[in-house]
């Protein structure tokens, strides 16, 4: 059933007329772990809740799953969670009891069945949430009772057969050229849009009116194993760059005005070592380093802001050429007081933090943060959870974050701009 307490992802509607379910079961033969395997340094199960988030016919977003390490990640990424019995938790299990499950949790949970369901798969990790959106909006309007992703395919097909290989989908005596002939499609598995009533009266996912949903060759990749995931690896960059620098809605325009950072537990992984004399020493990453000199040069005021009251804080910040004010009790006020001083609005500053004693701070900012790995209470107070951890690159990915909403706002105002004004 649906978890208690738990939202179903973005603000929750009473009775929500389009809800996505995405089903994550823990357990897998081909790649161990395949829902939290990650793509670009991002789990798969999150990448999925990121492109149902962001279309903006969908309601709410639930992950089906019988796993805490996924229920967690889908929680972080702003999904509700439906807890999947261990009679549909097996290998046996089909997608459509999963489905069944949550819709049935969803109408207990508000009385209402939704109108249209959208089934997307954690395994494709390049869901193009405009196509996504457009599906759903097809479905409501009525044009199709079920559209789902494809790719279009030129391929000749053949199969072996006892007398050897057999052409399927064409003549082996004739071999038309690409330009004349009729393209085919073939399923990608990435997501499909359909009636909820009419799902559940035909019990499977293809009724009715079906129409296909084009997506590009390079979205349509779907992970089964070892190979696939390194082949995703590969096309990351390139795919997630792209959609960065789109403003593509996964991706968060944090527009701020300064960066206010925790040290342990985001600069540093909350360890560390110390030897025989008490003297304390921590890791950091270069990465982050490299990070904060890109705020720098873009011209941000970057500030760390401790509780810890070790020297180590000040050399790392000292190291950095940012500001530092460690030993602080009351970071809400120390924050409030910094910000005033500069002239800084709070609701312009983004903080990242990853405990309970970040939460003042983050109460008062504009752009609350969490690490990936930070408490429970830090992550329910944080408008984004990034990626990485404390001290393995969560300074870094902030920081090339906050730059690029920068940059994109000032090639927007620039397109803006009459040409006469150049």
């Amino acid at each position: 059933m649906l978890e208690d307490g738990r939202p179903f992802g973005r603000a929750m509607h009473p009775a929500p007329r389009v809800i996505a379910v995405i089903p994550a079961r823990g357990g897998s033969k081909g790649l161990p772990g395949k829902n939290l395997a990650e793509v670009g340094g991002v789990p798969l199960v999150t990448r999925a809740v990121r492109a149902a988030s962001a279309a903006r016919f969908i309601d709410a977003v639930l992950v089906s799953t019988d796993d805490d390490g996924i229920a967690g990640a889908a929680r972080a990424a702003g999904a509700g969670v439906v807890r999947r019995p261990d009679d549909l938790s097996g290998d046996t299990a089909t997608s459509e009891s999963a489905l069944l499950h949550a819709l049935h949790s969803v109408a207990a949970h508000t009385g209402v069945r939704p109108e249209v369901l959208v089934f997307v798969q954690a395994t494709s990790p390049f869901i193009d949430h405009a196509a996504l959106d457009r599906a759903v909006e097809r479905v409501l309007d009525g044009e199709q009772d079920v559209v789902f992703s494809a790719v279009a395919s030129h391929v000749f097909l053949w199969a072996e057969t006892p007398e050897g290989a057999a052409g399927v989908n064409h003549e082996a005596s004739a071999r038309p050229r690409r330009q004349d002939r009729e393209p085919e499609y073939a399923e990608t598995g990435a997501f499909y849009v359909m009636r909820a009533d009419g799902f559940v009266q035909a019990g499977h996912r293809f009724f009715g009116r079906v129409g296909m949903a084009q997506v590009h060759p390079d979205h349509a990749i779907e992970i089964d194993d070892a190979a696939d995931l390194a082949r995703a690896a590969l096309l990351a960059p390139s795919i997630d760059g792209a959609a960065v620098r789109d403003g593509d809605p996964r991706h968060p325009v944090i527009d701020v005005d300064a960066l206010v950072t925790d040290f342990d537990g985001v600069h540093t992984d909350d360890t560390a070592w110390v030897d025989t004399l008490g003297r304390e020493s921590v890791r950091v990453s270069r990465s982050d380093g490299a990070g904060v000199a890109r705020l720098r040069a873009a011209g941000l005021p970057v500030l760390i802001l401790s509780r810890e009251a070790d020297p180590v804080v000040a050399r790392r910040a000292e190291k950095l050429g940012v500001e530092c004010l460690h030993g602080v009790q009351e970071k809400g006020e120390a924050l409030a007081d910094w910000a005033s001083s500069r002239g800084i609005r709070l609701d312009r500053i983004a903080y990242v933090g990853n405990d309970r004693n970040d939460l003042p701070a983050l109460e008062l900012v504009g752009w609350p943060v969490a690490v990936r790995d930070a408490v429970p209470d830090v992550l329910a107070a944080a408008r984004h959870v990034l990626d990485r951890t404390g001290g393995h690159g969560a300074v870094r990915e902030i920081a090339d974050l906050i730059v690029t909403s920068r940059e994109l706002a000032a090639r927007r105002a620039e397109h803006r701009e009459p040409a006469t004004a150049r």
